[in-house]
């Protein structure tokens, strides 16, 4: 019964440290956001529905209802690239 306890005890223990460390890890693994500001406006072309946004640091894309991604440099809004995805049903 004495081997149990402290058997049960140790675990305890290890887990413990081991949630910690887990907690410490992931602390230190994602420190903040990075913050990108949203473009204050965008311009798409006419009869396009965008359903979708994303960005990064030097770009934004907008998904349209008929698969199409735009893209476009986030500096000066100017279109980059379209992007056809074809999805197949």
């Amino acid at each position: 019964m004495r081997f149990l306890r402290i058997f049960v005890t140790t675990l305890t223990l290890v887990m413990i440290v081991g949630f910690l460390v887990l907690i410490v890890f992931l602390v230190t693994r994602f420190p903040g956001t990075a913050e990108l500001d949203l473009p204050e406006s965008i311009t798409v072309p006419n009869g396009v529905k965008p359903v979708a946004f994303t960005q990064t640091a030097d770009w934004y894309a907008v998904v349209t209802e008929v698969n199409e991604i735009l893209i476009f440099d986030r500096e000066t809004g100017a279109h980059l690239e379209t992007i056809l995805v074809n999805v197949q049903d």
